[in-house]
């Protein structure tokens, strides 16, 4: 194999039917600069209106199959730490925007790509701080204070999440507005929304900037069964395969 075509295949250049991620979501465009309908069935990518009228094209991605064959649901990916700043930037405007609507007295940023929004949404709130959670564990930390954690793009057990003990005064007894990158299961949403309520803090609303799909909107609710509010910088449906291309599931 030429160096050439090893590269191509660490990229996933030859991953059938996907892209490699490289040149994605490095701009926002407009509908007349799209370059494909925004309308499905879709090939490659999906191309998410923001409420601006503005469009990201996003690459779908295959789910994991049990036995390796070819998948047969796909979802649209976001990868915020390798998106340009300006691409992060629109879209923390957009959740910050969405997010005002809400009355809270702290922003709570979760890992990993979450925290790339948390520190924009909250100053665009007009916060000079926000609270980071993380998955690294410092010496000072406390076993009580930590939470399992899977995700859809990260299943499995193993990762904890935790908050600096030094933090809690910052949001005991405080409502908090809740960051992240995407909600698709809700499972990455559930386990801080624990730890949150160990910690003592009320979850006013969550902010993230994809809504994926509608798993998360059972999970995603208060003990006394209320929803909690889950705005975003754009929706996107989850998909499933179909002989002239991949559909939102149910459409």
């Amino acid at each position: 194999m030429s160096e050439i075509a090893s590269v191509a295949d660490l990229c996933g250049q030859n991953l059938p039917g996907f892209d490699a991620t490289t040149d994605y979501w490095q701009a926002t465009v407009t509908e007349a600069e799209l370059t494909q309908s925004p309308l499905p069935p879709y090939a490659r990518s999906y191309p998410a209106r923001l409420p601006d009228g503005r469009y990201l094209l996003l690459p779908l991605r295959g789910m994991p199959t049990a036995d390796g064959s070819a998948p047969d649901r796909c979802v649209a990916s976001l990868i915020a730490n390798q998106a340009s700043m300006e691409v992060v930037e629109e879209l923390a405007l957009h959740m910050a925007q969405a997010a005002g609507a809400h009355d809270f007295d702290a922003v709570i940023g979760l890992p990993t790509l979450g925290l790339a929004f948390a520190p924009l949404v909250a100053k665009h709130l007009g916060h000079s701080r926000y609270v980071p959670l993380g998955y690294s564990r410092k010496y000072w930390y406390r076993d009580e204070l930590c939470e399992p954690v899977s995700s859809i793009t990260t299943p499995g057990k193993g990762k904890l999440l935790y908050i600096d003990p030094n933090q809690l005064g910052l949001i005991a007894g405080k409502r908090v507005l809740v960051v992240d990158d995407a909600v698709s299961s809700g499972a990455t949403m559930v386990s801080g929304l624990k730890l949150l309520e160990r910690c003592g803090a009320h979850v006013a609303a969550i902010a993230v900037a994809m809504r994926q799909g509608t798993q998360w909107q059972q999970k995603l609710v208060r003990a006394d069964a209320s929803a909690i509010p889950v705005v975003a910088a754009y929706d996107c449906p989850r998909m499933e395969r179909r002989a002239d291309g991949w559909w939102p599931e149910g459409l």
